[in-house]
């Protein structure tokens, strides 16, 4: 009978341990996102897409994800490649590195707005003469946000497809 109570008890600490951590990380990692931003996930965008956060573009737009607080680039001001993988993305593919390429990045360094998972995509910037993929992605949001990192996710800047 004794073994019995011990493992109940056990059971229900356990259980307990579980349910504290569940609602401890749905406060902290899902608490950040509205409704709207869990739709389902886009990767490809225009310059006129409907996004109306960010800072004045080319035309008087806004440019999605300028409110982040990270350095605004435009897309000519990054080494060419980056443009040849936005038009990549834009199509649909197909991408160099298609295992690695239009797969969900996590933002475990969480440089980006935090995001519930599946919200970012990552792709390769090729980098010439490399022998591997290089260090540099560009990064997409649901809301049609688009960064660049050169330096494999240690720093990013927003780009700014249009210009």
């Amino acid at each position: 009978m004794f073994n019995r109570r011990r493992i109940t008890a056990a059971l229900i600490g356990l259980l307990v341990l579980v349910l504290g951590g569940w609602l401890v990380k749905d406060a902290v990692g899902g608490g950040s996102s509205s409704p709207a931003s869990s739709s389902a996930p886009s990767t490809s965008s225009s310059a006129s897409s409907g996004a109306t956060s960010g800072a004045p573009a080319k035309g008087g737009a806004t440019v999605p994800g300028a409110d982040s607080g990270l350095p605004l680039k435009a897309l000519s001001a990054l080494p060419p490649q980056a443009a040849d993988t936005w038009r990549l993305i834009e199509k649909g593919g197909p991408y160099p590195y298609p295992r690695n390429d239009d797969v969900v990045f996590e933002n475990r360094e969480k440089r980006l707005p935090g995001k519930k998972s599946g919200y970012y995509h990552e792709y390769t910037v090729k980098t010439p003469n490399s022998p591997d993929r290089g260090a540099r992605r560009l990064i997409t949001g649901q809301a049609h946000e688009l960064y660049y990192t050169g330096d494999h996710y240690s720093s990013f800047v927003v780009v700014d497809p249009a210009r």
